[in-house]
């Protein structure tokens, strides 16, 4: 029979050899072929004919319905999708929950604890065409159970079993991780594998586990506010922690007229910081607690250079970010002068 299967066409159905007709059965995984052996003497040609017609139909009902299995999960995500586009728009703030209703097909899987990702894509070609490779990469990732939720146009959901965080705990050295610092690497990983394996630019942010039945409008809301301030204030970032954007958060809900007046009454020259250097330096300065060893280094030069780059910021603002009440407020209007100058 394997010679058989040797020498048959891969798209035949069957064959005949030494007074037998061997019937393409099954395709295996892999080459093994499953074969229906029946003597020549006791087929007709019309026989034949119609085992062949019949072996055609049945592997044409299982490739559609392996097929239609797998576009009802997507179909499943995509309404999801809808219905939370439908309670959101582009709304992020004031957001107020709503329990899922039972016509969401999901509804019964998502009453776990599970954590919430926020994905955007920067990439100029890519569409919701690609439901399914992104899937698969991200249930070879993961290992477990994960949903895709498509949201708008290069931007999706994604949520995954909380008991995924604490198995990547249990492999930490002394597991003394705070909740905060397991998420971020959990995202970092998961970054690492988008940009690199798929998406190239992208843009990702998490939150804490929740219940998705029960808090999945808010949880959005929250995503997509920690995604804007995110790409508003750390331009350089690609990773978003909504646990990091606290002062953010406070600065951007203040009006632009009074940003305005704040920096001008505070600076006398609102051009300083148009300078890349200085804000390089004043970035990587408070980054690192505001530490000049460390900002030397983390920057490529001398101690000395950096002292005179800090009494150079001190002479054009009259502020000196060495002193704690002073690189307080240079950090206030480093970020109010970002939201500030985009409008």
């Amino acid at each position: 029979m394997q010679e058989s299967a040797d020498v048959m066409n891969e798209q035949a159905l069957s064959i005949e050899l030494g007074g037998k007709v061997y019937f393409r059965w099954h395709q295996k995984v892999g080459s093994d072929v499953e074969l229906l052996t029946v003597e020549s003497d006791n087929l007709t040609g019309a026989e034949r004919a119609l085992i062949e017609w019949i072996l055609q139909f049945s592997q044409l009902s299982n490739k559609e319905g392996s097929h239609k299995s797998g576009s009802s999960e997507e179909q499943r995500a995509n309404q999801l999708g809808q219905w939370i586009h439908g309670k959101l728009g582009g709304q992020y703030t004031g957001v107020q929950d709503e329990e899922l209703p039972e016509s969401i097909g999901l509804k019964s899987r998502l009453l776990p604890s599970m954590i919430p990702f926020l994905l955007v894509s920067e990439h100029p070609q890519l569409t919701h065409t690609t439901y399914t490779e992104l899937y698969k990469l991200l249930k070879s990732y993961f290992g477990g159970e994960v949903y895709l939720i498509p949201l708008e146009e290069k931007e999706w959901l994604i949520l995954c079993a909380e008991e995924l965080l604490a198995s990547a705990e249990d492999r930490e050295d002394d597991g003394s991780e705070k909740p905060e610092e397991a998420l971020a690497l959990f995202c970092e990983g998961l970054y690492e594998l988008l940009s690199n394996e798929w998406l190239g630019e992208c843009h990702l942010a998490i939150s804490y586990p929740m219940v998705p039945a029960h808090t999945l409008l808010s949880t959005v809301g929250l995503l997509r506010e920690t995604m804007y301030l995110g790409r508003a204030f750390h331009v350089t970032s690609n990773i978003h922690l909504p646990w990091m954007l606290h002062m953010e958060r406070l600065i951007n809900s203040i009006p632009d007229g009074v940003r305005r007046q704040f920096i001008d009454r505070v600076l006398s020259r609102s051009d300083v910081f148009l300078d890349p250097e200085t804000l390089t330096t004043l970035e990587a300065f408070f980054l690192l607690d505001c530490n000049v060893s460390d900002t030397a280094k983390k920057l490529y030069i001398h101690r000395n250079t950096l002292l005179y780059r800090l009494d150079k910021i001190k002479q054009e603002t009259g502020l000196d970010v060495r002193t704690f009440g002073d690189a307080v407020l240079v950090k206030l209007i480093l970020l109010l002068y970002k939201v500030t100058k985009r409008k």
